[in-house]
């Protein structure tokens, strides 16, 4: 074997090489696109110390802080927020969460005490398969007995009656949280 054909060789083995790497960068591309980011899991101890209850996971369901006075209120979280002068939703006055329009209109689902996870992800409590939903994208929980949601750093975003949330935010009943698509509303 010459020195030209061994050049060769290595630049063939080279170029096969960078091929591989363009193919498995795609790949990692569409699998990211299609399924999101992996979500780390908190250690324990810091997932006690955040201000909110962390999402369910397979079946377990986060305490809900329903007995935590008022001053407990994690800072920035924006408790002043009432739509029109609706009263804000609580576990007496919201029974059930109605989207009102999006791919899943009409559908109806009933509040509980446990806090409800929105995204793409099959593991939400209400699954929105759109482009602009991220795979965990918003939740809904109770605090002081009050329905709040938190938009849990999403790409889009969540509006409660056409702004941005950006704290977690107490809901007004019948107000419109748009998620990608999807409208819905926590109604009596």
């Amino acid at each position: 074997m010459n020195p030209s054909e061994l050049t060769l060789l290595v630049l063939r083995f080279g170029f096969l090489l960078l091929l591989w790497l363009f193919v498995f960068g795609i790949v990692y591309a569409l699998r990211t696109d299609l399924f999101g980011q992996r979500v780390r899991k908190l250690p324990e101890q810091t997932a006690a110390a955040l201000p909110f209850p962390a999402a369910p996971t397979s079946g377990a369901t986060a305490p809900t802080m329903q007995h935590a006075p008022a001053s407990n209120l994690p800072s920035g979280a924006n408790s002043a927020i009432v739509s029109g002068g609706r009263p804000n939703a609580t576990v007496l006055t919201a029974s059930r969460l109605v989207i009102t329009s999006g791919p899943r209109q009409g559908t109806e689902l009933p509040l509980g005490r446990d806090p409800i996870t929105i995204g793409r992800s099959s593991e939400s409590g209400l699954v929105i398969r759109d482009d602009y939903t991220s795979t965990h994208h918003a939740r809904l929980l109770l605090w002081n007995d009050e329905w709040m949601v938190q938009d849990l750093d999403s790409t889009n975003g969540t509006f409660l009656d056409g702004r941005r949330v950006t704290v977690p935010t107490q809901i007004p009943l019948d107000t419109p949280i748009k998620i990608g698509t999807t409208t819905f509303e926590l109604r009596r």
